[in-house]
């Protein structure tokens, strides 16, 4: 299939942290974003754990009236992958995003999100957790437009990340254009590095360092899926983040 645009450059912000040599090789076949529409009152939720050979997953969702969707992403094993979206939600609709990114080596892997509040009482959620080891770079670009006519909007993103290694590095870009006057809005972004005095802590009650770390990071990247309503796929995706993430360790 043809690429419904011509090949991106890192003028362009949507992707300016991107793999471009990665991209060039797959972007003549890249299909255009795949499009859902959720009907008024309904709830759809998707889970991808898994990237497709070109590495990309895309999407264009319209959420209808009181309608909600749910997706949550595990960003992995992949030279560049990249999980991007555009959701615009109806009166009262809910977007729930739940990331994360797992990197190593030369790794590039992306989260891009655009979420349109376009009417009243809409409500959105995303979170994102980032683990980077080796020279791989995360990166989550997120940006969040409320239009004129969205009043009582609550939209929120957080996004961290946790660096293993001083050459691995973590993009984060939350974004707020808001043109109505009666909503509430927040982002949060930060990077770091595993608390040391935790990790101590850990280790005078008897915990191994190895088993410290891992249990750690278990629990930062468990915030991203605590939305996910089902229990048996938020166990399994867990458990498959959990041996992504021994091996970075």
């Amino acid at each position: 299939m043809t690429a419904l645009a011509p090949l991106p450059t890192r003028k362009s912000e949507a992707w300016r942290y991107a793999d471009i040599a990665a991209l060039t090789r797959v972007w003549d076949d890249l299909a255009a974003p795949e499009e859902i529409a959720v009907p008024a009152g309904e709830s759809r939720a998707m889970i991808i754990d898994t990237l497709p050979p070109s590495g990309i997953v895309r999407f264009d969702v319209t959420v209808g009236d009181s309608a909600t969707f749910a997706l949550h992403a595990l960003v992995a094993n992949a030279d560049y992958g990249r999980v991007e979206i555009r959701a615009t939600l109806g009166r009262g609709a809910h977007f729930e995003l739940g990331g994360a990114i797992l990197g190593n080596g030369d790794q590039t892997l992306e989260i891009v999100t655009e979420t349109i509040h376009a009417a009243p009482n809409g409500t959105s959620n995303q979170v994102v957790r980032q683990v980077l080891a080796g020279k791989a770079t995360g990166t989550y670009m997120g940006k969040v437009a409320v239009a004129r006519d969205a009043q009582k909007t609550d939209a929120a993103q957080s996004v961290k990340a946790m660096l293993l290694a001083p050459g691995a590095t973590a993009n984060a870009k939350p974004e707020l254009e808001i043109y109505a006057d009666d909503v509430k809005c927040a982002h949060g972004a930060t990077v770091g590095e595993l608390d040391k005095a935790a990790l101590f802590y850990m280790a005078s009650r008897g915990l191994p360092p190895e088993v410290a770390q891992r249990l750690m990071l278990q629990a930062f990247i468990a915030d991203a899926f605590v939305g996910m309503g089902d229990d048996a796929a938020r166990e399994a995706i867990e458990a498959k983040a959990l041996g992504i993430l021994e091996g970075l360790a």
